[in-house]
């Protein structure tokens, strides 16, 4: 269903032979440390997108701390869902220059001082700045190197890992939802906050643990440079010695002369010329590395620049343009059931029910287990993930509209367990990405993608909320946003108009069909 990749611009023949190549060279790939990569995406999801799941704890806290409106106090955790997820194109900036370790842990250092400097707010507009923008940010620069790295480790059975490491999603949503009530109710929202913050530098651990992959060529070449610059060190430093002992042999030589009352003088200077010599060879190395780091961030934001703005601009391709315009409407209708599913049980009157085993529980257990499903499914030799990824979509919009006229309990729990469970495309995301751009450029389109999602939950459930306050019912927003989930999956469907996408690498040497 998908088109060719030379819409793009890119050669992706050889950019799949090239990697075809370099994976067989390395024995991490799909195994070994690639497992490891996997535990840190979980580890992150937990900390990053579970908390800010759990962020309704905060909210009643806030409500009573700062007595404002829930429009206002809502826009905090709106803001660092929204800004963790729109950031994505920027972050891909800095994982092109400084790749995705050193961007993991600066962003796991920038979260948890978002967190504790949330905990001196004094009123809703200060966590605007420290917890919206300040712990967003940090942790956009956490969540994408997170998803881009195992992209990068796994070949073949991609869509199961990443379908392992975004259930963190779902569990995190259940601890950390424990974890801040019960923080809040023994030492107040503040020291909470605090105490969070501290556990949010467990994100630098997971940065520390994505290691890059090296394959033989670069491997080679690597230590090629290296070899370089440790011989350049070495003539640099033979060359002091030699001024140095050049030094020390003149000086013998003006003893001999029995100059003796001079010695002392011309020591002084001598040793004044090997310090300005050593000074000069410091100087130079500092200017090599300021050389290097300059090169490497010109090189990474041409990279960057050419994906977003140059000829070979992402947005060249009109299928992963259609797929932007999808993610758009995709999100939020995810995230309104979780916002207003109490307030329609309340209306129903269900709430007894609901209390025993909350429907919003049944949308994330579900959830876990539909991306590990479909996760397996998809890397089925015969399947298709885009046909996986497809059905699931249409399975979420159907719910969707069936939601409104459920009026029981059970029916309200089985199609919310069908919205968990098609809700698992999410781990599914990656991997058509990946097929639409290449692993080349994941980083750089699954930022694009990640922020249309970020936008989606920005906007959807103030919308649904502006929805319902014309019509006094909530009907109509599940219907809304709905027709508009419908005019983005239809952008989808019009793939074979544009033409078909070349299979993965792994299911052609398996000679599956797609």
């Amino acid at each position: 269903m998908y088109a060719s990749r030379e819409d793009v611009g890119y050669d992706f023949e050889e950019d799949s032979k090239d990697r075809e190549k370099k994976l067989m060279a390395n024995p991490d790939v799909d195994g070994g440390w690639a497992w490891m990569i996997v535990l840190s995406s979980f580890l992150v999801h937990i900390l990053i997108m579970g908390s800010q799941m759990a962020l309704g704890v905060l909210n009643m806290e806030w409500l009573d701390e700062f007595s404002q409106s829930r429009g206002l106090t809502a826009w905090v955790s709106s803001l660092s869902m929204g800004i963790t997820l729109i950031v994505g194109p920027f972050i891909g900036l800095f994982i092109n220059t400084c790749g995705c370790r050193k961007t993991a842990i600066a962003g796991g250092i920038l979260t948890a001082v978002g967190w504790i400097l949330s905990s001196y707010a004094s009123n809703v507009h200060y966590l605007f700045i420290t917890f919206g923008v300040t712990a967003g940010v940090g942790s956009g620069m956490v969540y994408l190197p997170a998803v881009v790295m195992v992209g990068e480790y796994f070949e073949k059975r991609r869509a199961l890992a990443q379908g392992l490491s975004t259930t963190g999603t779902g569990f995190g949503a259940f601890l950390m939802t424990v974890l801040l009530k019960y923080l809040c109710m023994e030492f107040g929202w503040r020291n909470a906050m605090f105490i969070q913050g501290a556990v949010c530098l467990n994100l630098c651990v997971c940065g520390a643990l994505m290691r890059p992959v090296y394959y033989k060529e670069e491997a080679a070449e690597k230590s090629g440079e290296g070899n370089v610059s440790k011989s350049h060190a070495k003539a640099l430093s033979c060359s002091a010695e030699t001024l140095a002992s050049n030094g020390i042999l003149q000086e013998e030589a003006k003893e001999g002369q029995g100059k003796e009352e001079k010695s002392d003088i011309f020591s002084d200077l001598e040793n004044k010329d090997a310090t300005r010599h050593w000074k000069n060879i410091y100087a130079l190395c500092v200017l090599k590395r300021v050389s290097q780091l300059t090169l490497t961030i010109q090189k990474g934001f041409r990279t960057w620049y050419s994906s977003y703005f140059g000829a070979a601009s992402l947005f060249t391709n009109r299928k992963f343009a259609a797929f932007v315009f999808w993610a758009l409407f995709a999100y939020s209708t995810f995230v309104i059931p979780f916002i207003h599913l109490p307030e329609i049980v309340k209306q129903y009157g269900l709430s007894a029910q609901n209390d025993v085993f909350p429907l919003t529980s049944i949308i994330a257990i579900v959830h876990i287990l539909g991306k590990v499903i479909l996760g397996i499914i998809s890397d089925s030799p015969c399947v298709s993930a885009w046909n996986v990824f497809m059905a699931a979509n249409f399975t979420l919009v159907f719910c969707i509209f069936v939601l409104p006229l459920m009026h029981t309990y059970a029916g309200l729990a089985v199609v919310c367990a069908l919205i968990g469970f098609s809700s698992g495309y999410f781990s599914l995301m990656p991997v058509v990405t990946e097929d639409l751009v290449g692993i080349k450029h994941l980083a750089n389109a699954y930022g694009i993608i990640i922020c249309a999602n970020g936008i989606s939950a920005l906007l959807g459930p103030p919308f649904a909320g502006w929805i319902y306050d014309l019509t006094q019912k909530y009907d109509f927003s599940f219907y809304i946003c709905g027709l508009l989930y419908m005019v983005g999956i239809l952008t989808l469907l019009i793939q074979p108009c544009i033409g078909k996408i070349k299979p993965s690498p792994a299911k052609n040497r398996e000679g599956g069909k797609v």
